[in-house]
C-alpha cells in the first residue's frame, strides 16, 4: 500500500479514534515504575547486577507479570532476549524458557550466567576466590592482540589497554569451567575503563580521549584502573555465587528449568519452531527510537572479534530501530507473511503516519531522510514477528510486551496502539495496555520544536485467541 499524504490534524484524529476503541483496556497501573521497566532494579540484585545492559527491564517486573497473570508452570520465551532476565526469572520458578537473541554480546551474557550454573564447583568457586587474593595475571608475560574497529580506535588509557590484552592472554591458560566467566567479567568493566559511555544512539567520548565528535565537552569522571574494575567485578560475581549456594542447600528442593539460547535474528528462527510450544511469552523489542545497540555496545563487539564488515551485517540483520537499517528481503519472501504484511498495509493510522513521514523527506525538512524508511520497517517487521508468537503460543496464552511510544517531526505515535490492533487482526485479544503513572518526554529536539509531549511508556497484555 503507497501510504497517503497526511497532516498532523489528519494523524491526531485517527490517534483519538483508535484510543476510543482501546479506551477500556488502558490500565494505568500504579505498581508499575520507570525502574522496574528498564535495568535500573537490577543494579542492585546479585546475578542480574553483573552486567549493566541498559536496554534490558527488571526481574521485578517479570515476577509482577507472572503473579499477577498467574504464569506458575509451563514453557516460555522471550524472542528478543537481551541480557537473558525473563529466561534466568522463569527458570528459577521451574519453567523451562527459549531465548532467541542475535547480539553476541547478550548472547555471553546469557550462556555465562547459564555456565554457572549448571558447571562451577564449590572448588572452582575456590579457585575464582583464590584469583582475588594472587592475582595471577599481573605476573604474565604474554600478551592477546586487542582488535579495535574505527568506532573503538583509542578507547582505552594505553596503561588498560596494555592490562586487557594480558589478561586475555591469561584466560586461555585457565581451566574450562572458569575461563568463560573470567571472560564475562572483563566484558563487564569495558566501559568502566574507557573513555566511552554509553549513550542511546552512540558512545559519548570523554575529551581525554583526544577525539572530539562537535558535541559538548563531556567528562566521565574518574576512570579506574584495569586491576581495580576487574577484582571490583571478580568479587561481586563470587559473592553472589556463593550467597545461591548457600540459599540452594537450603532449599534442595528448588528446581532449575532448563534454559536453551537460539543464536540469532527473531525473523529468522521463529518461523522454525513448531506451532502451540509456549505458555507464555515475556519480551521488549527494540523500540523505535533510532538506538543502534552495534554502536553501544562496540567496545564489546571488538573485544569478542567483530570486524568492520561484521558489525555492518549484524547491524542490517537487527529488528529495525536505526535510520541505517534497510529493508528485509525476508519480509517479501516469506509467504506465510501475506497476513502480516497486509495487517500493517491496511493500518490507517500507520500509512498516515508514514504518509507524513515521506511527504516530509520528499520536503527536505526531516532531519534524517531515513527516519521514513526506519518507522515503516519497524512496523512491518514486528507485523510479522506477532504473526509468528501467536503462531508459537497456546491457545489462551498471554504475550507481554514492554514498549515506549515514539515521536517524530511533531508525530507521536502510538506504537502501542497500533501495535495491539495489528495483534488483534493477527489472532490475539488485548487483554490490557498496562501504563506506567509517569510517561516519559519526547526528545529535546522535538520539544523544542514542537511543545513538551509526555509519551506513554507502556506493557501490553496480549493474549492468543482459542
Amino acid at each position: 500500500m503507497t501510504p497517503c499524504s497526511c497532516s498532523l490534524s489528519d494523524i491526531s484524529a485517527l490517534d483519538r479514534e483508535l484510543q476510543g476503541h482501546f479506551q477500556t483496556r488502558f490500565l494505568v497501573n500504579n505498581h508499575l515504575t520507570r525502574q522496574m521497566v528498564s535495568f535500573q532494579e537490577n543494579k542492585n540484585r546479585p546475578y542480574y547486577r553483573w552486567y549493566k545492559y541498559k536496554e534490558a527491564f527488571s526481574a521485578s517486573l517479570v515476577e509482577f507479570l507472572f503473579r499477577e497473570y498467574h504464569i506458575q508452570s509451563g514453557r516460555i520465551l522471550d524472542h528478543v532476549a537481551g541480557s537473558g532476565t525473563a529466561l534466568f526469572v522463569a527458570s528459577r520458578r521451574g519453567m523451562d524458557a527459549d531465548g532467541i537473541e542475535l547480539l553476541p554480546v547478550a548472547q555471553e551474557i546469557i550462556k555465562a550466567r547459564d555456565s554457572i550454573d549448571r558447571t562451577i564447583s564449590d572448588e572452582d568457586c575456590a579457585s575464582m576466590e583464590r584469583l582475588i587474593d594472587q592475582t595471577p595475571w599481573r605476573r604474565i608475560d604474554g600478551m592477546r592482540a586487542l582488535r579495535s574497529i574505527k568506532i573503538t580506535k583509542g578507547a582505552y588509557p594505553k596503561e588498560s589497554q596494555d592490562d586487557i590484552e594480558r589478561f586475555l592472554f591469561f584466560i586461555e591458560g585457565e581451566n574450562e569451567n572458569i575461563r568463560p566467566i573470567l571472560f564475562f567479567a572483563l566484558l563487564s568493566i569495558l566501559e568502566s575503563i574507557s573513555y566511552t559511555r554509553k549513550d542511546g544512539q552512540y558512545l559519548r567520548w570523554d575529551t581525554r580521549s583526544g577525539r572530539h565528535n562537535g558535541r559538548k565537552p563531556f567528562d566521565k569522571g574518574r576512570i579506574p584502573g584495569f586491576d581495580e574494575a576487574i577484582i571490583d567485578k571478580w568479587e561481586v560475581i563470587v559473592s553472589d555465587i556463593r550467597r545461591e549456594r548457600a540459599d540452594a542447600l537450603r532449599n534442595p528442593d528448588g528446581k532449575r528449568g532448563r534454559i536453551r539460547l537460539y543464536n540469532g535474528s527473531c525473523l529468522d528462527i521463529l518461523p522454525g519452531i513448531p506451532a502451540d510450544t509456549y505458555d507464555a511469552i515475556v519480551t521488549s523489542p527494540p523500540y523505535c527510537n533510532r538506538y543502534d545497540y552495534t554502536r553501544t555496545y562496540a567496545l564489546e563487539l571488538a573485544l569478542m572479534g567483530s570486524d568492520e564488515n561484521e558489525v555492518k551485517s549484524l547491524r542490517q540483520k537487527m529488528l529495525s530501530s536505526t535510520v541505517e537499517n534497510r529493508e528485509k528481503e525476508l519480509l517479501l519472501t516469506n509467504g506465510n507473511w501475506k497476513d502480516a504484511i497486509d495487517a500493517a498495509d491496511d493500518h490507517t493510522l500507520l500509512q498516515a503516519i508514514l504518509g507524513y513521514l515521506y511527504d516530509l523527506k520528499k520536503e527536505k525538512t526531516l532531519n534524517n531522510t531515513g527516519i521514513p524508511r526506519m518507522v515503516r520497517g519497524y512496523f512491518y517487521e514486528l507485523s510479522c514477528v506477532i504473526s509468528e508468537c501467536t503462531r508459537v503460543l497456546k491457545p489462551g496464552a498471554p504475550l507481554f510486551m514492554v514498549n515506549d511510544n515514539v515521536q517524530y517531526a511533531g508525530a507521536d505515535i502510538s506504537v502501542d496502539m497500533i501495535l495491539s490492533s495489528i495483534a488483534e487482526r493477527l489472532g490475539f485479544t488485548v487483554e490490557n495496555i498496562l501504563v506506567l503513572p509517569n510517561g516519559k518526554g519526547n526528545s529535546s529536539q522535538q520539544m523544542g520544536r514542537h511543545g513538551r509531549t509526555a509519551l506513554r511508556k507502556c506493557v501490553y497484555v496480549w493474549r492468543k485467541i482459542g
